[in-house]
C-alpha cells in the first residue's frame, strides 16, 4: 500500500510565496527562487506566487488604501500576498480558499514570522473582506491597479498597441494553456493525442507537432516523456523550427548548417533536429544555461555542436565556414511570455527596453554576414514590444550591409496572443515576434 506525504500547510506556503514575492520586489527571479523552495512546498507555492504576482498591483493599491504607511517589508510581502489571493476571481475562475481560512491561515504566518503583527495584518484583511466591493473600486482607479502592471509598461503596449492594449494586458494575466511538442522522429501530433487518451489524459492536435492539453498535468505524467517522445513548448515558439527550415523547393536540405545563436534552453534547437537531419551549432553566451540544452538534447536523443560565447564576438567562436541558416531568437524583455512569467513585469525597468534593443541590433549586424548565398536569418523575439519587433527590424534593413537582405513574405511579424475571434475564450499562443530575412 502507497503512503502519500500530507500536503503542506496553508501557512507554510504563504511564507513561501510571501519569500517569493519580497524577492521579486528585491529583483530576483522568480524561477531561481523557487528552484531554492523546499521540494515539497514547490508546486504549492509556485501556484501561489503566480496569482500573487498576477494580482500584486491591485493587493499593493489596497494595502494602501487600508494602510498608507506600510509595514515592514516581510510583512507587507505577507500582506498584499493575502489580499491578492483574497482578490475577486475573474469571471470563470475560482476563489484557491475559502475567505476565512485564508485570513486564518496568513495571521498564522504573520506569527510565525513577526508577532507583534499579527494584529494588524487580522484587521486589514478582514476590513477587507467586509468592504471588498468599495476596495477594490477605489484600488482599480489607480493603472497599476486596473491592469497589474507598472505604469511605463502599461503606457509602452498603449502606445505600441493603441486598438488592442487592453486585451494584450488582459490576456497576459491569465492561465496559460499547456501546449506539447510530439518528437516528430516518433509521433505525429494526432497520434501522441492517442497515447495520452489511453492514460486518461484529453488533448488536440494541433498544427503541425503541437498538442493541446485540456488541463495541464506534470511532465511526469506524460507518456515517454523522459523517453524523449515529447516535449513542452508553447505554441508560438513551435513556429520557429518551420520557418527557418522553408517548405517545397525552398526547404534546407539533409545536412545544412544551422547556427541557433541564443540556444538555451534548447527546445527550438531540438526541434529543428527532430524535423530534419541538419549540422546544428547551438550557442549561448552562458555556460549554466548552454548546460540546460545538452540535457534537452540527450533526454531526445539528438547531437548538436555546442559552445558557450557570446554571439557578437565572432572571431572568439566562428570557424569561417558559412551558414546556410541562422536563427537568432535574441534576448529581449520577455513581455510576450508573462503568462508564464508573472514576475518579469515587475523585474523590467524602462532603460531594459532601451538596452536590450541596442543588444538586438548588434546580434543583427554580427551574425548578418556569416550567412551563405541564399542563405535566411529568422529574427525572434519573445516580446509585444514594437521597439523589439518590427521597429528593430524596419531599422536594420534601413542599414547599409552586403549583402542586402528581404524581408520574406512568409514572416508572420507580431504575434500578440490576443484570439482574432472576440468571441474565442483565450488565446492559445504566447506573444512573439517573427522575421525572416533572406540573402541574395
Amino acid at each position: 500500500m502507497s503512503v502519500h506525504a500530507p500536503a503542506p500547510s496553508l501557512h507554510r506556503l504563504l511564507l513561501q510565496a510571501a519569500d517569493a514575492v519580497a524577492a521579486v520586489r528585491a529583483g530576483k527571479s522568480l524561477t531561481d527562487v523557487l528552484a531554492r523552495c523546499p521540494a515539497e512546498l514547490r508546486a504549492g507555492t509556485q501556484a501561489l506566487s503566480f496569482q500573487a504576482l498576477r494580482q500584486l498591483g491591485g493587493a499593493e493599491c489596497a494595502r494602501a488604501v487600508m494602510a498608507p504607511k506600510p509595514p515592514p517589508p516581510a510583512v507587507d510581502a505577507l500582506l498584499v500576498t493575502a489580499l491578492a489571493l483574497l482578490w475577486p476571481p475573474a469571471p470563470g475562475d475560482t476563489a484557491p480558499y475559502a475567505d476565512h481560512t485564508l485570513v486564518d491561515q496568513a495571521v498564522d504566518a504573520v506569527r510565525q514570522r513577526a508577532p507583534a503583527a499579527a494584529g494588524f495584518v487580522n484587521a486589514v484583511l478582514r476590513r477587507f473582506l467586509r468592504e471588498r466591493a468599495a476596495i477594490v473600486e477605489q484600488a482599480q482607479r489607480q493603472p497599476l491597479g486596473a491592469y497589474n502592471y507598472p505604469d511605463w509598461w502599461i503606457e509602452r503596449v498603449r502606445r505600441d498597441w493603441p486598438s488592442q492594449w487592453q486585451a494584450l494586458l488582459a490576456t497576459a494575466n491569465r492561465h496559460p494553456p499547456m501546449v506539447l511538442r510530439a518528437n516528430a522522429r516518433r509521433h505525429t501530433a494526432a497520434s501522441y493525442v492517442q497515447r495520452l487518451a489511453a492514460v486518461g489524459i484529453a488533448a488536440t492536435a494541433l498544427d503541425g507537432q503541437a498538442v493541446l492539453l485540456a488541463q495541464p498535468v506534470p511532465v511526469t505524467q506524460l507518456p515517454g516523456f523522459a523517453e524523449g517522445e515529447v516535449s513542452v513548448q508553447d505554441l508560438s515558439a513551435q513556429r520557429a523550427a518551420p520557418l527557418l527550415l522553408g517548405q517545397g523547393a525552398q526547404r534546407l536540405a539533409d545536412g545544412a548548417r544551422v547556427l541557433d545563436a541564443c540556444a538555451a534552453p534548447g527546445g527550438k534547437t531540438a526541434h529543428l533536429l527532430e524535423l530534419a537531419t541538419l549540422d546544428v551549432t547551438a550557442l549561448d553566451a552562458d555556460a549554466q544555461r548552454l548546460q540546460r540544452v545538452r540535457q534537452t538534447l540527450d533526454r531526445l536523443g539528438l547531437q548538436a555542436t555546442l559552445a558557450a560565447a557570446d554571439a557578437r564576438d565572432t572571431a572568439a567562436w566562428w570557424d569561417g565556414r558559412p551558414f546556410d541558416a541562422i536563427l537568432l531568437d535574441a534576448p529581449c524583455t520577455a513581455s510576450g511570455i508573462v503568462r508564464r512569467h508573472p514576475d518579469v513585469r515587475w523585474l523590467r525597468r524602462p532603460d531594459d527596453v532601451t538596452a536590450l534593443a541596442r543588444t538586438q541590433a548588434q546580434l543583427l549586424d554580427a551574425l548578418w554576414p556569416l550567412l551563405k548565398p541564399g542563405g535566411r536569418l529568422l529574427y525572434a523575439t519573445c516580446s509585444i514590444f514594437q521597439d523589439e519587433g518590427q521597429r528593430q527590424i524596419d531599422a536594420f534593413l534601413q542599414r547599409p550591409r552586403s549583402p542586402v537582405p528581404r524581408l520574406d513574405p512568409a514572416s508572420p511579424g507580431h504575434l500578440t496572443g490576443v484570439p482574432d475571434n472576440p468571441q474565442q475564450p483565450s488565446a492559445l499562443g504566447d506573444g512573439f515576434f517573427y522575421a525572416l530575412l533572406t540573402a541574395p
